[in-house]
């Protein structure tokens, strides 16, 4: 459209040249409430994955075995997609229901499940303390609750003054298996989280992005980068076999022995001068140290138990099930 280079009284102006494009608010708005349905179905799927992963560590060593970064890494991200989604649907307000369920779920997510998560790793990590008084617990656990949501506005600030580099840091918040990959190694934990929650989790946090980066009839009419998408799904895809791994070969399987720390034997030969019979104190069977030595495990306070039970045992309590002894990793 070309406006006419001089009106009726002589006087020149320049020249207007628009360009539009047509839109279909109908199918835009199925496309957004397909989108918004994607995420509530992802959502409650998390909150299942959740829930088995809780159950899978329901016990205080176990808690400990989780990393807190890792969980708490989690709960940000569903923090910022909540507001993004609630944004969303008070800047469109015809859509205002869709997004607004979106955001309602992805706010059970994180300030239900996963922050009740948070906190029952926070107690398990400092079992020493749990008899302490109220007001040092009230005040452990605003310092906790505090950091949370400091970190979880600092990073609003961040991406606000970072905003061109949107697809950079989103490729760091995918990062989020590394934490319980380094805690694996270093503290030798034996299968801390469930393969279903590894597998669920790495699929349904990668779903949202692949839709946003990589379908070209997204709503948000943002032109799609194959490459960025392809790179994010190797990405994630190497931290969860790298987690798989340590589930059934062992958390360091992928380290050389040669620089790994000299590991305690529970697998030794006991030598039994007195012939007196030996009872587990777990299962309060005889122990028979004639056997292999796979079948009962000597703690380093020399306590002889079978190799079943104190497996099951190690999985609630890192203690000597006698004296209470700390024990060290199997």
């Amino acid at each position: 459209m070309e406006s006419p280079s001089v009106d009726d009284d002589g006087e020149c102006f320049s020249s207007i040249l628009l360009n539009s494009t047509s839109l279909n608010v109908e199918a835009y708005y199925n496309k957004a409430v397909n989108y918004t349905l994607m995420v509530t179905f992802i959502s409650f799927l998390q909150v299942l994955l959740l829930i088995r992963q809780m159950e899978h560590s329901n016990t205080q060593s176990g808690a400990a075995k989780v990393s807190i970064i890792m969980i708490g890494q989690q709960a940000i991200m569903d923090a910022y997609l909540c507001l993004l989604h609630l944004t969303a649907g008070i800047l469109v307000e015809s859509l205002f229901n869709a997004f607004a369920t979106a955001a309602f779920f992805k706010f059970v997510v994180f300030s239900i499940f996963e922050m009740r998560y948070l906190l029952a790793i926070w107690k398990a990590s400092r079992p020493l303390n749990s008899g302490e008084g109220w007001e040092i617990m009230r005040r452990e656990l605003s310092v906790l609750y505090s950091r949370f949501y400091g970190i979880l506005l600092g990073g609003i600030l961040l991406m606000y003054e970072l905003h061109n580099f949107l697809r950079p840091l989103l490729f760091l918040m995918y990062s989020f298996w590394i934490p319980q990959i380094v805690t694996n190694v270093i503290r030798d934990t034996r299968k801390p989280l469930h393969p279903q929650y590894i597998l669920g989790m790495t699929a349904t946090r990668v779903a949202i992005p692949l839709y946003i980066f990589g379908c070209p009839s997204n709503f948000m009419r943002i032109e799609p980068d194959k490459k960025w998408c392809i790179a994010v799904t190797a990405f994630m895809g190497i931290q969860a076999a790298v987690l798989l791994l340590q589930h059934y070969l062992g958390s360091r399987c992928f380290i050389p022995r040669q620089i790994l720390p000299e590991k305690y034997c529970y697998h030794r030969k006991v030598e039994d001068s007195t012939n007196q019979p030996i009872d587990c104190v777990i299962c309060m069977t005889t122990i028979d140290l004639s056997q292999r030595t796979s079948e009962y495990m000597v703690a380093p306070c020399e306590h002889i138990f079978h190799s079943g039970c104190l497996q099951r045992w190690m999985d609630i309590k890192m203690e000597c099930p006698t004296c209470r002894r700390s024990l060290p990793p199997a």
